[in-house]
């Protein structure tokens, strides 16, 4: 465990909760899962983050997407909200599926590296939330 709160969710039919604070995009690109590696973490994981100041969810998702793994050219379909909690607090979010159509570079940001799976590994960051 890397000493943060143990982050659990509660998932919502997409549009029901109120002020979605954060994206999850779950990636697949020819059959495999995108997933990203931080540069401080050895652990593997979904592109996601905040939602900016007037920004909607779907235009946050392609932001991240293409921030943490380097794709540009998508097709997203929302799937759900979601609650994340741990005992410090929660937060809404919305969940895209983002069908990979082309592959790019990653840019410069806060990840490592990316990498395609044909499955979960059991190295991911938020382990009690992402195979949900």
């Amino acid at each position: 465990m890397s000493g943060r709160p143990e982050l659990k969710c509660t998932i919502h039919p997409f549009g029901t909760l109120p002020k979605l604070k954060y994206v999850v995009v779950c990636s697949v690109y020819e059959g495999k899962y995108l997933l990203s590696r931080h540069k401080d973490r050895d652990t593997w994981e979904t592109q996601g983050g905040h939602i900016e100041l007037g920004e909607s969810p779907l235009d946050a998702a392609m932001r991240e997407l293409y921030e943490e793994g380097g794709v540009k050219d998508m097709f997203l379909t929302p799937v759900c909200d979601y609650n994340g909690y741990d005992e410090t607090g929660s937060a809404n979010g919305a969940v895209f599926l983002a069908e990979i159509r082309h592959l790019g570079e990653l840019p410069e940001s806060e990840m490592q590296e990316i990498a395609l799976f044909d499955e979960l590994p059991e190295n991911l960051t938020y382990p009690n939330v992402t195979p949900v």
